[in-house]
């Protein structure tokens, strides 16, 4: 993007410290990429396993920085919250993205692309080819 808006992106996960490592490894695998707006959005508030609407909206508007917010879950009541707070409308940032993708693989793709000033779409995209990521 020319105007120097980066896309946030927020991990979701049911365990505090899955969404804080794997958003480490994608920073450290995407050679740091500090610039990128990353936040992990991991359990429930009291710490324990789940997912909470308001640590994943207070994550989404953490990372906003203007060129829209990439979502990346793990598990199927992650992706429930996050269908939720995009229903209601009023919860996330606007452009805010449930990205279909894996979430190790996709995530690391979303943080390299994002880090090349890339927009939503394309970072939506690199996560997305991630399913395409043959292992053998």
């Amino acid at each position: 993007m020319s105007d120097g808006k980066l896309v946030g992106i927020v991990l979701v996960s049911h365990s505090a410290e899955v969404a804080a490592s794997v958003a480490a490894l994608a920073r450290a695998l995407a050679g740091g990429a500090e610039s990128v707006p990353l936040a992990p959005a991991g359990g429930t508030g009291g710490g324990g396993l789940g997912t909470s609407s308001e640590l994943i909206a207070a994550a989404a508007a953490s990372v906003d920085r203007g060129a829209g917010v990439a979502v990346l879950t793990d598990l199927g009541s992650a992706v429930l919250t996050v269908k939720a707070l995009l229903a209601e409308g009023d919860e996330l940032p606007e452009d805010t993205r449930l990205v279909d993708a894996p979430f190790v693989e996709g995530a690391v793709a979303a943080v390299v692309t994002a880090a090349t000033g890339a927009d939503l779409a394309a970072v939506e995209a690199a996560a997305k080819e991630a399913y395409d990521y043959r292992k053998v």
